[in-house]
């Protein structure tokens, strides 16, 4: 039986991967908060949330999107802080659920994936809910235009990095 068991773990988990069939889910712990939009979980590795995009601890060339919105560099660099510090707040610790999507890794070779708590709530919107993250537009991911609808809603609060 535990042999039937774990051919079936491995067929489901696995195969669809290595024939970039459907989308995958997996379960982890989060063990580590790289920064506001990468986690490290147990016995999968870095995970990079999909659909967002959370501003860099230093400056970078990638700061240019939002300093077209008109957000100062050191709001930036406030914004980093507090997108990390949330994560850790709800997430380090947690047993969560990820689901992949049309892509499943960037080139980094990072598990993109949308991260549900325990809870059932998606940490991914949570983060543009709180105006710490912005909608990465560059890809196509099946939750988009939820996303960039969030995203709206803490502009027009004018919360996070949509702060005037």
């Amino acid at each position: 039986m535990s042999r039937f068991l774990s051919l079936f773990v491995f067929c489901f988990l696995f195969l669809p991967q290595l024939a970039g069939a459907a989308p995958t889910t997996l379960a982890g712990t989060v063990l580590w908060i790289y920064d506001g939009d990468t986690i490290k979980v147990e016995q999968i590795g870095k995970v990079r949330l999909i659909g967002i995009d959370t501003p860099e601890k230093e400056d970078s060339e990638r700061d240019r999107y939002y300093l077209k919105q008109g957000i100062r560099r050191d709001r930036l660099r406030s914004i980093a802080d507090e997108a990390q510090q949330f994560l850790i707040k709800k997430a380090k610790g947690q047993h969560v659920t990820l689901h992949t999507d049309l892509e499943e890794r960037d080139r980094h070779g990072r598990l993109l994936a949308y991260v549900y708590l325990p809870d059932s709530r998606l940490i991914n919107q949570m983060l543009l809910e709180e105006g710490l993250a912005a909608v990465y537009r560059k890809f196509e991911f099946r939750l988009k235009e939820d996303f960039l609808a969030t995203e709206s809603r803490a502009r027009k609060k004018q919360i996070g990095l949509w702060q005037e």
